[in-house]
């Protein structure tokens, strides 16, 4: 690339120190390349209907998957919408999209019809696009392919440091990209995030080949391209951040109103609520339900922007929450399991069979090289051990894990451990039961992968139970098929 810049690294020429002659050679680290400008220089920005044509015509003619982004101004503007799509495909060049003056941007939906797209960790970006029109046929996405390749860092300019040789910056990546006109340092960041997203693609997919997980990634990618919606969210202000300090239903409704009128007033000035006033200053007037406008501005914690000048708006919903007769519950019923830290209590059972599950499922992450979150969807996991099917069997697992959305790979990898262990939990450790620190925040939404011990059983464990070394052996044959997969090299779908 006639745009790349290599960094200093050093005098050139033979090394001149007088080391020993029978010294090992010391293999150097490949110079990064910096990555600090595209390739053709900085597109203009799109912000015309002829200009939107211009762009859908050549992206049509092009060939090959199609790099995308787009950048939001989350934390200043109010929602997730889009201030900038930047696109890329071999033959038509980088376009920078402005979807401000447009309805939508179908004209670009309609011109990459049965094309591929590649984004970095599409569930972000996917939502932004569907708002202007735009949904891919087909989707490779970087980020979700590097955790399963096993790589430790998933961020854009890691994988791409990793795998490609380049250094990307990332300065601009929280800026308030609603701003007009953007400056040219942030376009030329917003071009190069898809300058290299296609070469980025090719090797994640060789990767991915060599590892026997093509498969698995090709399905996820398709899994996340066909989710449905989320479903609204029910009572979406008991998200404030420190809702946990609330104790009292009363201030509970004054959250509620609170959060309303904030998330209402934020809406009509198209401004990120925190920018009014924070969660803090929410909870905290809450707190202290006062009763006068000089007693809000002198409670502790309750600041902001619009702090003082709406300060009356703001008294008027505590005096809102005061006055009402029908007081939120302080939690909604759920039919989640209770957090694993009480299972031991609840059901000394499930407790055995999720203490039994978790360092084989982490075994079983650790020799595939994935995340055990990516292996396995924690929910799932503790949904089926707080409440496994009757009979427990490999099929009667399998169907509860595909009910619960786990894809077929994750299934085939995993049905038969969970079955084992379920049907055959260890005894329950005495410390899960009574030496368990009473304050401890672990939900068990992650499980680490544990370091064996040179015997191979899992540190800190006792030796495996017969079932345990059964379920040993399913966890090498998995792997074994992953090994066998690896010597088989595909093309990509």
């Amino acid at each position: 690339m006639s745009s790349l810049t290599s960094d200093a690294s050093g005098h050139n020429g033979p090394d001149q120190s007088t080391s020993n002659d029978a010294a090992e050679p010391q293999e150097q680290a490949p110079e990064l390349i910096h990555l600090d400008a595209p390739r053709e220089g900085v597109p203009l920005v799109i912000a015309t209907e002829s200009g939107l044509q211009r762009a859908a015509d050549a992206l049509a003619a092009g060939t090959g998957p199609v790099a995308i982004d787009a950048e939001r101004a989350s934390g200043f503007r109010y929602g997730q919408r889009a201030f900038l799509v930047q696109l890329r495909r071999e033959g038509a060049g980088t376009w920078l999209i402005d979807p401000e003056p447009f309805g939508d941007l179908g004209l670009l939906n309609d011109s990459l019809r049965g094309v591929e797209w590649i984004l970095h960790a599409a569930t972000q970006d996917l939502p932004c696009l569907s708002e202007l029109g735009m949904w891919p046929d087909k989707l490779f996405d970087t980020e979700l392919a590097a955790r399963l390749a096993g790589m430790p860092r998933v961020g854009l300019a890691a994988v791409i440091e990793s795998l490609l040789g380049f250094t990307l910056a990332k300065e601009h990546s929280a800026a308030d990209w609603s701003t007009r006109p953007l400056p040219e340092p942030w376009l030329r960041y917003a071009a190069l995030d898809v300058e290299v997203l296609v070469e980025l693609r090719e090797a994640l997919i060789a990767k991915l080949q060599d590892a026997g997980k093509l498969d698995y990634a090709l399905e996820e990618f398709e899994a996340v391209r066909t989710a449905p919606p989320s479903p609204p969210r029910v009572d979406p202000w008991r998200r404030t951040s420190g809702l946990h300090q609330i104790r009292d239903r009363r201030q509970l409704a004054a959250v509620r109103e609170l959060w309303t009128e904030r998330e209402a007033l934020a809406a009509k000035r198209d401004v990120a609520p925190g920018r009014l006033i924070p969660d803090s200053a929410v909870v905290a007037a809450a707190k202290a339900m006062p009763a006068t406008v000089p007693q809000l501005l002198e409670t502790h914690g309750f600041h902001g922007r619009a702090a003082q000048r709406e300060a009356p708006r703001w008294l008027r919903c505590i005096a809102i929450a005061r006055n009402q007769t029908e007081l939120p519950p302080l939690h909604l019923p759920t039919n989640a399991p209770p957090p694993p830290r009480s299972w031991a209590d609840k059901d000394p059972a499930a407790a055995a069979r999720l203490q039994t599950v978790r360092p084989r499922l982490a075994t079983l992450a650790e020799q595939l090289d994935m995340p055990v979150e990516n292996l396995l969807t924690p929910d799932y996991l503790r949904r089926t051990a707080w409440r496994p099917p009757e009979p427990i069997t490999e099929q009667a697992v399998d169907a509860a894990l595909e009910e619960l959305g786990a894809r077929s790979w994750q299934r085939r990898l995993t049905a038969g451990l969970l079955a084992e262990a379920y049907a055959n939990p260890e005894p329950l450790a005495v410390k899960e039961r009574e030496e368990k620190p009473k304050d401890t925040s672990d939900d068990g939404a992650r499980t680490s992968v544990r370091r064996r011990s040179s015997s191979g059983t899992v540190a800190g464990a006792a030796a495996p139970s017969a079932p345990a070394a059964a379920t040993a052996t399913s966890v090498g044959a998995a792997s074994g098929t992953i090994r066998r997969r690896r010597r088989e090299r595909r093309s990509p779908a």
